[in-house]
């Protein structure tokens, strides 16, 4: 005999399936088990089929499936016993959901069963349509459903009524069918009927304006009557729970009130006495009192109430605050936060408990009181609180810093009340907060101290204070205090600025460049930091020169470094201090002004671009923040009105931010590199997203310089402290550009009319020379033409040799095909290029010109890139 035919007892399958020891073993008990079912529904079992159903709902809640037995829940209920229909309709209400088509099968069973004679049968009918009635089924059955509202039996009548939810839920449009029945059932006094009567009524409420009004007017009165009742109501043994009687029913009624008061002036002012005895009367040592107390709170909230009621309910919140349960405490900070938008001053007299549960141990409760206690800053209490919340920050656990540090710099800077004590906050957070702090509230922070200028000395000295006992997790504290000692240096040793809180100090010359040599030195100092306080020591030398040589020194060490913007920085800033001291001071004057409406308004304190707006205005970032880092088309501010929207094209925006008009050389027989669109030359020559192998010190930013300024010009950025970027290969294989002087002039040649034009060396690397050689046609002095040519300086021979260009919008560019694709070795031979620029703005705008080649050597593809700005100025 099979131990799993369909003969088998539940519990005998249940036993075998607990013996499994694997997966597996239980998988293959499933498996029998569900054959020897299909085999009892194929020959129609009459005998087992309860039995077997019983155990296809054990299976189903283990996981596996069981569609097969569905068509067995129909015929279950289609028996006339009460056991089979039970195991019927159980089986129905878990094996099927209202999406099944096989449901459509059991309507008429459904049907039947309402109307049976026998009220058990009527209450399965009743449990398994509430559960799964669908809105076909609920149209054709509402009427059955609303006749059992009237059935004599108590529990048929709850269960009608939880069955007339689901329908009403299904199909709105029935609601104005149940008003009556429901609103008979709040005169019950069997509590089962009572609270479910109520729960129809609320649901009503909520599909029907007609039933809302019906009720206010019909059923407020009797629901205030029967609260008051049972708020007044002598011990009851069935019904007690902690010492109140019917809590379930109280929360339905306080619900249902809430309902009927929202919006409603006469009904809220109805319901206000019995609202205020809940409120007092009600027991909070007990988690059924808390849960009345809580429903009474959100109803006095919601209703058109008075301020006194109101300032009650939120007492009774300040109390849940100071409940050692979790739970109570969540909610009461959950409702408080609804309340502040309500009654705001009666929210700010538990302040002191709501920032003791910024402090709690529970994670959910800390960020939660966090949130309420921003929503209670106002300019009035903004000191003490903020006071509070530093003095946390000191001992807050690592997780909750950086909410708490986010929140705070949010307040600090939404509500200051003056910029001395925004400064000394600030100051606190970056000391306490160390590395938690995000980059716009340091870039902030240098905006507002930059708009500061009758603080600059107190802030300088404070920074250098700070510094001092600073560690290695506030990065944010020293790069700010490097900034700030890069600009106002002179300041901080001369004491400068000195206000009646101050004491004096003495700083040399020599301490603060040991400050901002230990910030550059700091094995933990990221880029940023390292870049700032090269920027900074440039400034200082400057300022001190008696620490010029020194400064110098410091500087020189990271010619070698290999982060190439460290070594880029590193030989431009010693070049300036070497050789070009005339001009240094202009450079390296202080900062202008930041504009802080545009900064400070957007992200409490947004990273200033480097780049002018539209009413001509200088943006500049603070020193030492590399543009290079970003692309390109990050450095513009679309979010600002001040800005053009760019076009929708790519190629068109990028073309526009440069202002260049690309020309590509014609393609030449043997080339194995494939010709390139407008877009992918650009992208090439700015190179981004790709890192050839060699190409010169000149970049983007320069052609953009270009374009208005003169080389001198060209450095007033860094007055501004907007360092260049870095190039993207290493110095040994870079030409050496004087960024200051250009390339020195070469031979000269003239025109017809006389005019002197010296050739040049437009490009030269290690291994490769361009010179230019220029002439003027007749009558055009806006055209020039070029004579390119092209010396390979190494031993080896150059194929696939490529030349490109790329200039400004207002120069027109024409290349014609070269005189070859291959450049012989040591100099041994050339190939030449003419090129045709045209010059629209002839005598107001001067030749610049960007070079791109390309060459293979040895089957391996070689790219060098260079800037021509030293073209002749008669041009």
């Amino acid at each position: 005999m099979n131990p799993f035919s369909s003969g088998t007892r539940l519990r005998d399958m249940i036993r075998a399936i607990r013996a499994c020891k694997t997966a597996a073993e239980e998988r293959a008990v499933i498996r029998k088990e569900c054959a020897a079912i299909r085999a009892a529904i194929d020959e129609n079992d009459h005998d087992y089929r309860h039995r077997n159903l019983a155990k296809l709902m054990f299976i189903h809640m283990l996981g596996y499936p069981t569609h097969f037995g569905q068509m067995e829940c129909l015929k279950l209920i289609a028996s006339a016993g009460f056991p089979e229909k039970r195991i019927g309709y159980l089986g129905l209400m878990l094996l099927l959901d209202e999406r099944q088509e096989v449901l459509m099968l059991v309507t008429n069973s459904l049907k039947q069963d309402l109307n049976h004679s026998n009220q058990y049968i009527v209450g399965l009918a009743l449990c398994a349509l509430g559960n799964i009635c669908s809105a076909e089924m609920a149209r054709d059955l509402a009427p059955e459903v609303e006749r059992l509202l009237q059935f004599r039996d108590p529990n048929i009548r709850k269960k009608a009524a939880l069955c007339s939810i689901r329908i009403i839920r299904k199909v709105p449009d029935l609601a104005e069918n149940f008003v009556n029945p429901a609103a008979s059932l709040l005169k019950e006094k069997h509590h089962g009927v009572m609270i479910t009567g109520v729960q129809l009524c609320t649901e009503l409420c909520k599909h029907s304006p007609e039933a809302l009004e019906y009720f206010r007017k019909k059923s407020t009165e009797a629901i205030v009557k029967t609260l008051k009742d049972l708020v007044n109501s002598p011990y009851a043994p069935e019904y007690d729970i902690a010492g109140i009687t019917d809590p379930f029913l109280h929360i339905r009624m306080l619900k249902f009130l809430r309902v009927l008061g929202q919006g409603d002036a006469d009904a809220s002012d109805y319901m206000n006495d019995i609202l205020a005895q809940v409120a007092t009367k009600t027991e909070s040592n007990k988690n059924a009192g808390n849960a009345i107390l809580y429903e009474c709170v959100e109803t006095i909230m919601s209703i058109e109430d008075s301020g006194g009621l109101r300032v009650l309910a939120i007492n009774i919140l300040g109390r849940f605050l100071s409940n050692r349960d979790n739970n109570i405490r969540y909610v009461a900070l959950n409702m408080l936060m609804k309340a502040i938008t309500v009654d705001g001053q009666a929210v700010q007299r538990h302040r002191t408990t709501i920032l003791e549960c910024v402090k709690d141990s529970d994670a959910s409760i800390r960020k939660r009181a966090l949130e309420l206690v921003y929503l209670l800053v106002n300019e009035s209490n903004v000191k003490p609180l903020t006071k509070e919340l530093i003095e946390y920050l000191e001992v807050a656990d690592q997780e909750f810093k950086g909410d708490l540090t986010a929140k705070i710099c949010s307040i600090v800077a939404k509500y200051s009340p003056e910029k001395i004590w925004y400064i000394d906050q600030m100051l606190k957070v970056l000391s306490e907060a160390g590395n938690f702090v995000k980059d716009e509230v340091w870039h902030g922070l240098i905006v507002v101290i930059s708009n500061a200028s009758d603080l600059h000395g107190y802030t300088v000295r404070a920074l250098y204070k700070a510094f001092q006992i600073s560690n290695e997790q506030q990065e944010s504290l020293v790069r700010v205090a490097v900034w700030c000692i890069g600009e106002y240096g002179d300041m901080l040793v001369n004491n400068i600025g000195m206000l009646d809180i101050e004491d004096p100090i003495v700083v040399t010359e020599a301490d603060a460049v040991d400050i901002v040599e230990t910030a550059i030195k700091r094995h933990d100092s990221d880029l940023t930091t390292k870049a700032m306080a090269m920027i900074a020591l440039l400034k200082l030398s400057s300022r001190f020169p008696s620490c010029s040589e020194r400064i110098n020194n410091l500087i020189a060490q990271y010619k070698g470094s290999l982060v190439l913007e460290l070594q880029q920085r590193s030989i431009e800033f010693n070049s300036i201090i070497a050789s070009h001291q005339n001009m240094k001071s202009v450079l390296v004057e202080r900062m202008p002004v930041l504009d802080e409406a545009t900064f400070i308004g957007k992200r409490a304190g947004n990273i200033p671009a480097s780049l002018s707006t539209s009413n001509g205005a200088a943006i500049n970032l603070p020193n030492g923040v590399s543009k290079s880092a970003a692309p390109l088309v990050d450095l513009l501010d679309l979010s600002s009105d001040d800005v053009p929207v760019p076009s929708s094209s790519g190629s068109d925006f990028i073309q526009d931010l440069l202002g260049l008009d690309l020309s590509a050389a014609p393609e030449q027989p043997g080339n194995n590199l494939a010709p390139k669109s407008g877009t992918d030359v650009l992208l090439d020559l700015l190179s981004i997203g790709t890192t050839p192998p060699v190409q010169s010190t000149a970049s983007a930013t320069d052609i953009l310089s270009n374009q208005e300024k003169s080389p001198t010009s060209q450095l007033d950025g860094l007055s501004s402290l907007s360092p260049l970027p870095a190039s993207k290969f290493p110095a040994a294989v870079s030409p050496t550009i004087d960024l200051l002087g250009g390339l020195a002039p070469n031979v000269a040649s003239a025109d017809e009319n006389g005019s002197v034009y010296p050739s040049i060396v437009a490009y030269e690397s290690g291994s490769l020379r361009i010179t230019f050689d220029f002439s003027k046609t007749a009558g055009s002095p806006q055209t020039t033409l070029i004579h390119a040519t092209f010396k390979n300086l190494s031993p080896n021979i150059y194929s696939n040799f490529i030349f490109q260009a790329a200039v400004p919008k207002f120069l027109q560019l024409h290349l014609d095909p070269a005189s070859g694709s291959t450049l012989p070795g040591s100099g041994n031979g050339s190939i030449t290029q003419k090129l045709r620029v045209t010059n629209n703005q002839h005598g107001k705008k001067h030749l610049v010109m960007r070079l791109r080649i390309a060459y293979k050597v040895d089957d391996k593809d070689i790219l060098e890139e260079g800037q021509v700005s030293n073209f002749p100025r008669n041009l």
